[in-house]
């Protein structure tokens, strides 16, 4: 019963996958062929088209998955569709594996039992795994913007005095910062040139972005260009705070270093140290009740 199962679940991964490759190739057949240098799709906008029907999403999470894929640098160019879509193809070949694990290894069960529950709980991991890694990609794009602000805040004002504009001092943080927040930068020069206001353009890499700092440093951009303060003895003022802000934070983290290292020690290292110490007069202990 288990192996007719297994093989019948292989047998279906084949025959769609069969399925899959024929239509491709009347496709092909009927665009006569493929060109020499046409662009091909992607695997992740193939499984997209393949799975539009049940990869659609309300309009409100749509922006709202976009806006995370944005956060975490558009990874592999996915949008919420595509990313669904992924989530989906992966708690199917989690679920695949699941019925397999649940046929395979005695767990205590009827295999009729094991196998559609370790299925439906490798499908619930698949289908949050891809949430989790993106979040995990947000938060350390985040890190890297706040780690690289106060060295791209002090170029930007070195850039600024010497009596340069500010879009060729973001053009320099882009140059200088092959990173996230170069990244955020860059996007920022490219909606310039699409003809999007500056302050809008980085309002909104701000409002994205979700590192408070960079966000507290556009609103005072934003607020000396509409009062007309220079820029330039604004930009060293910032620069200046968050230095003395990042020195605070490394202090807070050193003075947090101690009480951390309590529990190893208490969990780790004493009985190691006890054991050794203690070790000997023990056994000779024993030795003599013996």
């Amino acid at each position: 019963m288990s192996i007719a199962i297994a093989a019948g679940v292989i047998c279906g991964v084949v025959v769609f996958g069969y399925f899959i490759a024929i239509d491709q190739f009347r496709a092909a057949g009927a665009n006569g062929g493929l060109v020499a240098g046409a662009p091909r799709q992607t695997f992740v906008k193939q499984l997209e088209s393949l799975l539009r029907p049940v990869s659609r999403l309300p309009t409100r999470t749509a922006l709202q998955l976009r806006q995370k894929l944005s956060q975490g640098g558009n990874p592999g160019g996915l949008t919420p569709a595509g990313f669904q879509a992924v989530r989906y193809s992966f708690a199917a070949l989690m679920a695949i594996a699941g019925l397999a694990i649940g046929l395979v290894v005695p767990l205590g069960l009827p295999s009729i039992a094991a196998a559609p529950l370790t299925g439906a709980v490798f499908a619930a991991m698949g289908f949050v795994a891809p949430g989790l890694w993106l979040e995990q990609r947000i938060g350390l794009r985040r890190r890297q913007i706040q780690r690289s602000l106060a060295e791209a805040t002090d170029l930007l004002t070195l850039v600024v005095e010497s009596g340069m504009s500010l879009d060729e001092g973001l053009l320099s943080i882009t140059e200088r910062f092959h990173n996230a927040l170069g990244d955020e930068i860059g996007k920022v020069l490219r909606e310039i040139r699409l003809g999007r206001p500056r302050m809008a353009a980085l309002e909104h890499m701000a409002d994205t972005a979700g590192v408070p700092d960079l966000h507290h440093l556009v609103e005072s951009i934003v607020q000396s260009d509409q009062m007309g303060v220079p820029i330039a003895r604004l930009l060293r003022v910032q620069a200046t705070e968050m230095r003395r802000r990042q020195r605070q934070g490394a202090q807070e983290r050193a003075a947090q270093a101690s009480s951390r290292m309590v529990f190893p020690m208490v969990g780790c290292i004493f009985p190691v140290l006890w054991v050794v110490l203690l070790g000997p007069a023990i056994i000779q202990v024993l030795k003599s009740l013996h």
